[in-house]
């Protein structure tokens, strides 16, 4: 029984998700108005609303801030008592209200006319005393609530968030808001961390695990046990030419088990032995990025170079210690 209400209660919402994706390619005009005013105001965009409503504009408000778009939520009661002040005519307002009728939204509303800013509604109601005071209207599909007494308010609030999230990613899409972006304002956490550039996680200078072509393959062995990474570098001319790995030290010592220990590892150089070709990254990659590319190839770590020089090692444990994820 508890299973099948959970599977219902599913299954309803994404049939009101449904309903807003019909609903979207019917606003046509008004969407795109509202998408021109937030993306052509100078100053932010104002959420606010009420009780569910209220919940849902503060989440949106930090996630249009988060991609580009100056957002703060303003709770309407603070509004009523002092915090109207902070509402600029260079700003845009966004109401949310599933009736359109939340009397708490009557001074933003009308401080909003009174100042001339824009006002955008996300209600349910076409005919709503919201909508009627809006200058953009974006009226969403009357849903069937997943609460099966068609009360409570679920697929409702679930339908306000997606318009939501999609009018903040409409605008992250037209303003050109790329990774670069999200390192800047998501600077902590395992998203901080996956989108750091490689040259912020690599290793460098001294630890670089390095031997030119014509080092003797014991030389290079010794280098590989010391700065333990499970490769080497090996180069010509200061430009990285190829690896040695583990993989490859074994597969030699095994083609040549019949050789002389002189002659496999103190007659043989590291040219000789290395795997040409292999993976390399830039420094300015995303981190993300980078452990990606480690994880498709299968392959523990890589070099990073700039103008065919290594300047850098990156290991899949220095990326997941990092929290790149």
């Amino acid at each position: 029984m508890t299973r099948s209400a959970v599977s219902d209660a599913i299954r309803t919402d994404l049939a009101g998700l449904g309903e807003l994706a019909e609903a979207v390619e019917a606003m046509g005009p008004e969407l795109d108005a509202a998408l021109d005013l937030i993306a052509g105001m100078e100053g932010r965009l104002i959420v606010t609303g009420l009780g569910k409503s209220g919940h849902i504009g503060a989440k949106l408000a930090a996630t249009f801030a988060s991609t580009g778009t100056p957002a703060y939520f303003l709770h309407p009661a603070e509004a009523s008592h002092g915090d109207l002040g902070m509402v600029q005519p260079s700003d845009v307002i966004l109401a949310l209200s599933w009736s359109g009728e939340t009397t708490e939204l009557s001074d933003v509303i009308g401080y909003a006319k009174r100042r001339n800013v824009p006002l955008i509604a996300l209600c349910g109601a076409a005919n709503s005393t919201l909508a009627r005071a809006s200058d953009v209207a974006l009226v969403l599909p009357h849903v069937r609530e997943a609460c099966p007494h068609n009360l409570a308010p679920t697929t409702s609030t679930l339908v306000q968030m997606a318009m939501g999230d999609a009018l903040a990613v409409a605008l992250l899409q037209r303003n050109g808001f790329g990774p670069e972006s999200f390192h800047g304002f998501h600077p902590g956490g395992s998203l901080g961390a996956a989108l750091k550039h490689v040259h912020e996680v690599m290793h460098t200078a001294e630890a670089l695990p390095l031997v030119s072509e014509e080092t003797p393959v014991i030389a290079a062995i010794s280098e590989l046990s010391a700065k333990g990474y499970g490769i080497v570098g090996v180069t010509r001319g200061g430009e990285l030419v190829g690896v040695i790995t583990d993989g490859d030290i074994r597969r030699y010592l095994e083609r040549n088990a019949k050789a002389t220990m002189q002659g496999a590892l103190h007659e043989t150089e590291a040219g000789a032995i290395m795997t040409e070709g292999s993976v390399t990254l830039s420094p300015s990659m995303i981190a993300g990025e980078a452990l990606s590319i480690l994880q498709e190839r299968r392959i523990s770590a890589a070099f990073v170079v700039e103008a065919a020089q290594p300047v850098g090692l990156v290991t899949m444990l220095r990326l997941l210690n990092r929290g790149t994820a």
